[in-house]
């Protein structure tokens, strides 16, 4: 019943939504979708929301095999390369223009993360060279342009200068480094590293492993830090509870990737930890709040934390055969499916929604941060995953 009701959102409902929002007369797709469902044709489009429709259209046609995907996916990728590539400077600019002109030229780590993630996977059921040449590309300026000997920066201006990281700082602080950026470039390194081994993306992967376990795990506290001065000191009392529960599955796919028993000795005792003190701490028996800062809980119910929740659990049953996670990936679909999933035809998902279920308003159905990147990873994962069930 579970992978059963996931499949059908999956192929008759996410897929077709996403495939709605293609702008074919100025390439990509629409940067905006409001809350009313009205499209704002207009709308500047973000290459984080690019990016993650590339993944998501190559992944959909590598799981369902739809010729359909493959075009989408094709579509994307011609958008990224031909507007969102700065040529002169390197790397790709925040956002464009509905019709493809530079509009945000901010150059954000996080941003060239995703692009290599969709690119990996647009290469692997593409096998077009000129793509995965690109997330090489993209790979060789973060790793030249965007980090210090510590490991890794956030925000620049467009020729690589400097700049405030107010994208991916929250809560009211200014940070230099976060676990979110971090998290996804070794996201998007593992993608590479898998489609593509190449050894340079191997040694920054077992150093970004290195930087999670010795940096931003929180051992006492059983939670990863969340926002960073440069010299790794913790700016806030922040525990993100998806952020944590992302993280657990996601590290250990890189160390399924790796395969080096040594790292997955000492990596897979803190995924575990991170598992079940999510578990313990946010599960209230049918979905997962936003986070708790200072000991105050945000009770909202955000689409991405419940998706990260149901991938995270599943991965904690498969590593550990505990039951309750299974049991726990169920209950937050079936919250999901009920609270979350608009009804309303022409729409997606709602974005958040309060703990009785009643949606925000104020939240697009889609924009450069509300994406089928977490809807669809987890319908992709749980299919992928069918001997967990």
């Amino acid at each position: 019943m579970f992978k059963d009701d996931i499949r059908k959102e999956f192929e008759n409902h996410v897929i077709p939504y996403w495939k709605s929002l293609i702008d074919k007369e100025n390439g990509g797709f629409y940067g905006k979708m409001k809350f009313d469902l009205t499209i704002e044709k207009e709308a500047d489009k973000g290459c984080i929301l690019n990016s993650r429709i590339l993944w998501f259209f190559s992944n959909a046609y590598k799981v369902l095999k739809d010729e359909d995907s493959l075009k989408y996916a094709e579509h994307a990728y011609h958008f990224l390369k031909d507007s969102f590539l700065d040529k002169e400077n390197g790397g790709l600019y925040w956002s464009v223009t509905y019709d493809g002109k530079p509009k945000e030229t901010l150059k954000h780590t996080y941003n060239m993360a995703f692009a290599i993630y969709g690119l990996s996977s647009y290469y692997e059921i593409s096998g077009d060279e000129e793509a995965v040449a690109l997330a090489k590309q993209l790979f060789s300026v973060i790793e030249e342009k965007c980090r210090d000997n510590d490991g890794y920066l956030e925000a620049f201006s467009v020729d690589f200068g400097q700049a405030p990281n107010d994208k991916l700082s929250e809560n009211g602080v200014m940070a230099d480094r976060t676990m979110n950026t971090l998290l996804h470039v070794m996201e998007a390194y593992t993608e590479l590293y898998r489609v593509s081994p190449f050894e340079k993306v191997r040694e920054k992967l077992v150093e970004i492993l290195a930087i999670f376990r010795t940096k931003m795990f929180n051992p006492d506290k059983e939670r990863l830090e969340v926002f960073f001065d440069k010299n790794y000191a913790s700016l806030i009392d922040l525990h993100s509870y998806g952020h944590d529960i992302e993280a657990a599955w996601l590290i250990d796919r890189t160390l399924e990737v790796l395969g080096i028993p040594t790292f997955t000795e000492e990596m897979a005792p803190v995924t575990k930890i991170l598992t079940e003190k999510i578990y313990n701490v946010a599960f209230d028996g049918h979905s997962v709040p936003a986070e708790c800062e200072d000991g105050n809980v945000l009770e909202t119910r955000i689409w991405w934390v419940q998706c990260e929740s149901v991938v995270g659990f599943v991965n904690g049953y498969e590593k550990t055969g505990d039951k309750k996670y299974l049991d726990a990936a169920e209950k937050i679909w079936e919250y999901t499916k009920e609270n979350l999933i608009d009804k309303r035809e022409g729409s997606e998902w709602y974005s958040e929604v309060s703990p009785s279920g009643v949606p925000d308003s104020s939240k697009n159905i889609a924009d450069e941060w509300t994406c089928p990147y977490h809807s669809g990873r987890m319908c992709y994962e749980v299919l992928t995953r069918l001997s967990a069930f």
